[in-house]
């Protein structure tokens, strides 16, 4: 089930986040991060267990960015990930977003959710914004891609 998360799921978010990152698949995310970005974030509940989770993060008036998706392994090939990031997509919408982007090593992912490639180039807010801190810029070998909300 895919819902908003709440202050209680912030560790097992962090938990399943820093799998992705500890492998260099994501960037890290502190607790306190989290919990100041908490109402951004759906999580995949079953039994119990956060499974996935991602990020809908809003960067400026017509543009946001699915980040932080994590489905744990052993739920993975479920359509876990593609339900979450529909969920950010229908909330974009919802709110009157026209424009969303992904930075992600998984652009087949993305591609079969209607998402194109991109350059980089063309999303300045997020690249001096969050980018900049991270250890692999300038050098970014992650795939720009961005889907038009009608």
């Amino acid at each position: 089930m895919i819902r908003k998360a709440t202050i209680p799921d912030v560790r097992a978010i962090h938990k399943l986040l820093m799998t992705y990152a500890s492998s260099g698949m994501m960037l890290s995310r502190s607790l306190s991060e989290l919990y100041e970005a908490i109402r951004d974030f759906y999580v995949w509940e079953e039994g119990g267990v956060i499974a996935g989770t991602v990020c809908l993060h809003i960067c400026w008036e017509d543009l946001a960015e699915v980040r932080s998706l994590a489905v744990d392994e052993s739920f993975e090939g479920r359509g876990i990930g593609r339900q979450l990031v529909e969920s950010c997509l229908q909330e974009a919408r919802q709110i009157g977003l026209k424009k969303v982007f992904a930075l992600t090593y998984k652009d087949q992912f993305f591609a079969k959710l209607g998402f194109h490639l991109i350059e980089k180039s063309e999303l300045p807010h997020k690249i001096w914004g969050d980018c900049i801190k991270c250890p692999k810029f300038p050098e970014c070998d992650e795939i720009a891609m961005s889907i038009e909300l009608l």
